[in-house]
């Protein structure tokens, strides 16, 4: 970035200089320009809106501090001119500087200044008169005899051109001057009163913007000073639990949240989110920068469009290109600069330069598909990219289905999916706002694949863009690298003109959905039963699929929280807990036989009993398994390697068999295709119903559980009374990526000769029946452990025992 037009509380240092040229008259202005002029000439154009006339003069080679003027004569050479530099903060009087030059009658007047440390600056002696005697450039300590410096700012005589020629490299202190006190020209020193500071360091620039602050600087604020020394720019949102200790600056229409403390000479500015937790001090933060949860900056500046990820630390001294991701959790030491479009990965702990290399890893696809913030990493940009690479790899002509929950943000990212769709000629099934697994099972019925926009679940400000394969269950590995492939290359189909792909709204959707799933599961017995159950839809779309599916099953039912809320599009784990809670009070006293609560896109299910307890969701695994396995009394079932081993005597007890797969949802659909598959489920929520479907579905569980409930006459705290309690214990522990191999290795090693499952990441079974197990997260800097043991504390010193194996391979 050219120096000028680093910005000062949310301005370009050129800007004031320019602010200050006007106060004091002077409104036709030349600008010398060489390094990245065009950034210069966009910024300021022709200078209308600051009221000003800019022209440029464009250095073709480096001609020096007087060659670059020269350069310009053409527009200075009626009268007598000023000279400033763009790149330093000054508020002096320009128009003292003026009348003095006229009063001595002086060729040159040099404008000097006082400073404590004058090493890096030219130093100028004057005699009593005023009248220059000696000029030194850049002085040692030895060669210190004055405070008196010159700050580049000069008024000047046309005639000074006569004494160098054009188009070669002079300076104004090193060449010009000394030849014109040969000569006996009249070269004048003024000493002006006010600030001036170089702005050349890390250091001058933080500085800078500390003195704006103070009001050391007499330069213009853009904003309001709502306290005092707090200046906050038109159209800034200010949370009031936000603690704001001044002197500071926030741009327009930044975001503050509730919990962020911006301290003293903090600026923050246009467009920047401080998410809530975030800690400022003296940071420098350019423009459409985001500042994730907890994160930690001191000191630092920060460049535009960067985006700072949860519990970030930058320390002092730190400088951010533009452009940069620094990923979550890592520690970017004190003076490290890292240059433009880096990526630093999660967890890192960075204390050297990046200047070349990228230090991450990019990952497109996570657990949920394509997921991150919401105009931040997940862009219409982003998303337009994405559907034209999955649609480049079908064929034309393809049909793909697509819907959505009911946050704005989905809706706003699936019209950018639905035009990148149709632009690349593919035909587009848009379902609009559905449930989950409607999407699915409409996707399996002839399309080529599926696009769902939805919320991150339990993160309202984030968003999964999920793919599907013909069948509606998630695309494969093979299938997401095949994508990945893709988008790395930007190698997007597009179609001709009439190649266009149509538009259709599928009609009657959910009767569909709901007729499908009454034919394929067996709901014999519920009608008679004269069970009465209370379920609630979250305010999110599973509710509206069930008024169809509740008046088919014939069951008696109370629904609560039927109706959409566009501004609760997920729920965190509070909001989920509370909700559970209440759903219970109204189970006890309507004494139903249980509640269900479904997740706000119907793909999950939570249950409570009929004594209004909740049943947690590892517990309501065991108990559906319970039920299925029961009235099977064979097959298999398709668990995660992360499930207790209980699972295993549950299944065994009724003459079933587990099998275990990966943690991937990809992986337990596979199983659940299978014949002989009689049940899936993941311990959190999800359920799969084979008959019915291969992936989870929450209104396929529900009425699966409703058939089971009907039929065993058994009610849901007995099943559970009957199953051995289980000791599994979880943690996380971050590592970098750079060692997540070697990690895996020293696990295997210390495993000894222990039995040793490897069906996701590394599983060690102790002699006595505990085990633990490894897996490092495929899209973030962390590893991942579960222990199970006969009770709680042993499980949590099996995991003490390996956290330990994972941190000194880490080390």
């Amino acid at each position: 970035m050219p120096k000028p037009l680093l910005p000062v509380v949310n301005r370009p240092i050129m800007e004031h200089v320019l602010r200050l040229l006007k106060r004091h008259g002077l409104n036709e202005t030349v600008v010398t320009v060489q390094f990245l002029a065009s950034l210069v000439k966009n910024y300021f154009g022709d200078g209308e809106e600051l009221g000003m006339e800019l022209t440029y003069a464009n250095e073709e080679k480096p001609l020096g501090t007087a060659g670059s003027v020269k350069n310009a004569e053409e527009a200075l050479k009626d009268d007598a001119f000023l000279v400033i530099s763009g790149d330093a903060l000054t508020d002096f009087d320009l128009t003292d500087l003026i009348r003095f030059h006229k009063e001595k009658g002086a060729l040159v007047t040099v404008c000097l200044t006082r400073v404590p440390n004058p090493l890096e600056f030219g130093i100028t002696i004057v005699d009593e008169a005023g009248k220059v005697e000696r000029f030194l450039e850049k002085p040692t300590w030895g060669q210190v005899f004055s405070d008196t410096v010159n700050t580049g700012i000069y008024v000047m005589e046309p005639e000074v051109f006569d004494y160098f020629e054009p188009d070669v490299s002079v300076d104004w202190s090193g060449d010009v001057f000394p030849q014109l006190m040969k000569e006996g020209k009249p070269i004048y020193g003024y000493i002006a009163e006010g600030y001036w500071e170089d702005v050349g360091t890390h250091e001058s620039y933080v500085k800078a913007q500390a003195d704006v602050l103070e009001g050391k600087v007499d330069v213009e604020i853009d904003g309001f000073e709502i306290s005092p020394g707090v200046w906050v720019a038109e159209g800034a949102e200010v949370h009031s639990d936000a603690v704001l200790r001044g002197p500071l600056y926030i741009g327009d229409y930044a975001k503050i949240e509730a919990g962020v403390e911006l301290r003293e000479h903090t600026v923050v500015g246009s467009n920047v989110v401080v998410k809530s937790g975030a800690f400022l001090h003296r940071a420098v933060v350019h423009d459409n920068v985001y500042i994730g949860q907890q994160s930690n900056l001191r000191g630092c500046v920060i460049g535009k469009n960067t985006d700072i990820m949860r519990a970030s630390r930058i320390e002092d001294g730190a400088v951010i290109g533009d452009e940069c991701l620094i990923g979550e959790e890592s520690i970017v030491q004190g003076n490290v600069r890292v240059y433009p479009f880096k990526t630093i990965e999660a967890g890192a702990f960075v204390n050297t330069s990046v200047i070349w290399e990228s230090r991450g890893q990019a990952h497109l696809f996570g657990a949920r598909g394509v997921s991150g913030i919401l105009n931040v990493e997940i862009t219409p940009e982003l998303a337009v990219r994405l559907a034209g690479a999955y649609a480049t790899t079908l064929k034309k002509g393809s049909t793909v289905t697509t819907a959505r929950d009911h946050s704005r943000g989905a809706r706003a990212l699936k019209r950018a999916v639905i035009s990148a769709l149709q632009a690349s000629a593919i035909d587009v099934r848009d379902l609009e706002n559905v449930p989950l697994p409607v999407a699915r099972q409409q996707t399996a019925r002839g399309s080529a694949g599926g696009i769902m926009v939805r919320t991150t679940p339990g993160v309202p400000d984030s968003v999964d863009i999920m793919f599907f394969d013909e069948r509606g269950a998630d695309l494969s590995q093979a299938g997401q690298r095949k994508l990945d492939r893709v988008f790395a290359r930007q190698e997007y189909r597009r179609a001709f003109p009439g190649e266009i792909g149509d538009l259709i709204f599928p009609a009657s959707v959910f009767d569909s959905y709901t007729g499908s799933l009454l034919r394929a599961v067996d709901t014999t017995g519920i009608s008679e039963s004269g069970l009465k159950v209370v379920v609630d839809a979250s305010n999110g779309s599973a509710g509206l699929v069930l008024p169809s599916l509740l008046g088919r099953l014939g069951v008696d039912s109370l629904t609560i929280n039927p109706g959409l809320d566009e501004s609760r599009p997920t729920e965190t784990p509070e909001t989920r807990r509370a909700g559970l809670v209440r759903l219970g009070e109204i189970v006890a006293s309507a004494r139903a036989a249980f509640g269900v609560r479904f997740d706000p896109v119907g793909e999950r299910l939570s249950l409570v009993d009929e004594r209004g307890r909740i049943i947690e969701d590892d517990r309501a695994l065991l108990v559906m398994l319970d039920l299925v396995a029961a009235e099977r009394r064979s097959g298999r079932v398709a668990l995660p390697v992360t499930t207790t081993r209980i699972a295993e005597q549950v299944a065994a007890y009724h003459g079933t068999q587990v099998e275990w797969t990966t943690t991937s949802p990809d992986d337990m659909t596979r199983v659940a295709r299978a014949d002989g598959t009689v049940f899936g489920g993941d311990g959190m929520g999800g359920f799969i119903i084979p008959e019915f479907s291969s992936v989870f579905d929450g209104a396929a569980a529900f009425v699966r559980l409703i058939g089971l409930v009907a039929r065993t006459q058994l009610t849901l705290s007995q099943i559970d009374a009957r199953i051995p309690r289980a000791h599994v214990q979880r943690r996380d522990l971050a590592t970098p990526w750079a060692v997540k191999g070697l990690v895996m290795r020293h696990v295997v090693e210390a495993a000894g000769d222990r039995d040793v499952d490897t069906t996701d990441g590394v599983r060690v079974v102790e002699a006595d029946g505990r085990w633990v197990l490894v897996l490092p997260d495929p899209a973030e800097a962390v590893t991942h452990l579960w222990a199970e043991g006969p009770d709680d504390t042993s499980a949590e010193q099996l995991l003490d025992e390996w956290s330990a194996v994972v941190d000194s391979a880490g080390r």
